[in-house]
């Protein structure tokens, strides 16, 4: 049976949306018919070649929601039209501390959520909350498990604690923002551009500054006094100031490294202070099912910047490029 897909046949080329066969399950696996999607910077670095484990041709997509239209042998037929979102991590391993080495995340290298029809292992679905329009449930599960394994299971934030969030305009630091604020955190945000900084004030941030100012610590330092937890998904030159923007005990979390590597630091600093410098990656199981009832218990509303057509991936991606969204991009079929 035929289905229609945005297909990214090579780096050089556009992403076109065209039949493709519909997936073939297996056991274990179920068929959902998405009702919306969402991009993230993943989709974006992999259109154009600069993303580990390349293949093509391939259907992006990571975030996706719909319904089960389809079980595989071994799966209980109770999934059958159930509304569901899709946890994009599969394979995480034995240790809920780190990915082991089958990890893999849906939309690279097994075909995405950017078309009719996705396969999936039945234990990656978790019921769609309820108070969610599709739109806004097929946008929480990569940049929301991300920022909420990032801010919790990783930087222990907790009541009271001050928190940066750094890069607040991408979806993931749209999350960690709306995660922190609902837990009763005091969050600071950093953005490039005024506007971001604005809307992040609007859902709960006391305030911002851009990066691009050449006093943005020191700025930081007077208006916070000092973070007990930093979010942080560039790494990049600015990433040396983090430690003097710690309070003792601090923890940075990080994912991500969008403007380089991690410069020279002030180790001295890290171990006078008793700081922690820890990576992240996704989230597993736990993580996500933690997430969808912390959300739910807040009647968290994800933030979408934009929504397209499911066949406009290709528009989508040109709108990530320029870099212009606040929150998520999202596919509605």
């Amino acid at each position: 049976m035929p289905m229609k897909a945005n297909v990214l046949e090579a780096p050089d080329k556009p992403i076109i949306w065209k039949e493709v066969e519909t997936p073939t399950l297996a056991a274990g696996e179920v068929l959902v018919k998405i009702k919306a999607a969402a991009l993230n910077r993943r989709d974006y670095w992999i259109t154009i070649g600069k993303y580990a484990g390349l293949k093509y041709p391939v259907i992006l997509g990571s975030d996706g929601a719909g319904t089960v239209a389809e079980t595989g042998e071994g799966v209980d037929a109770s999934w059958l039209g159930k509304e569901v979102i899709i946890h994009p991590a599969g394979n995480w391993g034995e240790n809920e501390d780190y990915q082991g080495k089958d990890f893999k995340i849906l939309g690279l290298p097994d075909d995405g959520t950017f078309a009719e029809y996705v396969k999936t292992r039945a234990e990656c679905l978790y019921d769609k909350p309820a108070y969610l329009t599709w739109e806004q449930a097929a946008a929480i599960p990569l940049a929301g498990v991300t920022a909420y394994r990032a801010l919790f299971t990783k930087g222990k934030a907790k009541k009271g604690d001050t928190v940066l969030i750094s890069g607040v305009g991408g979806g993931t630091g749209a999350f960690a923002l709306q995660w922190a604020v609902a837990a009763g955190c005091r969050v600071f945000v950093t953005s490039g551009t005024g506007e971001k900084i604005e809307m992040a004030r609007r859902l709960g941030a006391l305030a911002g500054v851009n990066y691009k100012a050449q006093d943005w610590a020191e700025e930081l330092k007077h208006m916070a006094g000092g973070f007990d937890v930093i979010i942080d998904s560039a790494l990049g030159e600015g990433f040396a100031k983090f430690p003097d923007l710690c309070n003792p005990g601090g923890r940075i979390v990080f994912f991500g490294g969008t403007a380089g590597d991690i410069p020279a630091i002030n180790g001295r600093k890290v171990f006078w202070k008793q700081l922690q410098l820890l990576g992240t990656t996704m989230g597993n199981a736990t993580d996500f099912k933690n997430m969808i009832a912390f959300m739910t218990a807040h009647q968290i509303i994800p933030v979408i910047d934009e929504v397209f057509a499911l066949e406009d991936a290709a528009k989508a991606i040109e709108k990530m490029a320029a870099a212009t969204q606040f929150g998520k991009l999202v596919l509605k079929a």
